[in-house]
């Protein structure tokens, strides 16, 4: 690999390399020391094409999740399965995977630009900014950026916008699959939101089981199904459809209660 060699948005894919096994290292006594990590479905990881795979999540922090969800896709590919153990596949991780963040998220700091370097996908919220609730135009540059970094790799996106649990899916998560046709990963997260703070980069409690069950592709007709089908399809795909509220678990019920509880206070 030359050194200078960079990825379709000019990252210099050596320094990347760097970057994941570095975050790889610091960050994997949070999933299996501190904390336990739940894998099911990783299988499945290992039978993906290496390009246009887009993989759609709950989310529960704004880091933690998509930070565990490289180490277990990586430690797939290295020929694990429902498991992170032994750091080593960090060494020569996946290097066409990106995730989709918010802009505004990740120029706040000097780690938020490390993060984002390492693999995300800025776009500007049209829903959300500074704290505020606007209104505002989808960017077709962002759109557009989806749609390199699906040609190149694979993308992981949190389709709800937002950490809070049960809010509805952004339509433009249905617009991305009905253009660029991916095969479209379903993956379910739990227990983040318990271990980690709001940011997912302080361990706020030890001992917490967190899960992560991968699905199979979901199959799609993208010609024909309407946008509204396919966001009900995922609404159930990652257990986010409001049906699922009348099983939701005390444990989870309890940790949303108690996030807002001290967001309140911190106000």
């Amino acid at each position: 690999m030359s050194l200078l060699k960079r990825n379709p948005f000019g990252h210099i894919i050596y320094l990347k390399k760097i970057l994941i096994r570095f975050l790889g290292i610091i960050t994997h006594q949070r999933y299996k020391g501190f904390n336990k990590l739940e894998i099911e479905g990783s299988e499945f990881i290992k039978n993906l094409p290496d390009t246009n795979v887009l993989f759609v999540s709950n989310h529960q922090t704004y880091f933690a999740d998509v930070v565990a969800m490289f180490h277990v896709f990586n430690a797939s590919l290295s020929g694990r399965t429902d498991s992170i153990r032994n750091v080593g596949y960090i060494w020569h991780p996946k290097l066409n995977m990106y995730y989709v963040a918010a802009a505004e998220t990740m120029k706040k700091s000097l780690l938020t630009k490390i993060l984002a370097y390492a693999g995300s996908i800025s776009i500007e919220r049209t829903w959300r900014s500074d704290g505020k609730d606007v209104n505002r135009q989808v960017k077709m540059s962002d759109i557009s950026n989806i749609g390199i970094a699906l040609n190149d790799g694979w993308v992981i996106t949190f389709p709800q916008g937002t950490t809070k649990p049960w809010k509805p899916l952004r339509k433009g998560t249905a617009h991305i699959i009905k253009k660029y046709k991916p095969v479209v990963v379903p993956v379910v997260i739990d227990g983040f939101r318990r271990s980690f703070d709001k940011k997912g980069l302080r361990v706020k409690k030890k001992g917490i089981l967190q899960s992560m069950i991968i699905k199979e592709p979901l199959d799609i007709d993208y010609e024909n199904e309407s946008m509204e089908a396919i966001i009900e399809k995922l609404e159930y795909a990652i257990e986010q459809h409001p049906s699922f509220l009348k099983v939701i678990s005390k444990a989870e019920l309890l940790a949303y209660e108690e996030e807002n509880k001290q967001r309140k206070f911190r106000v």
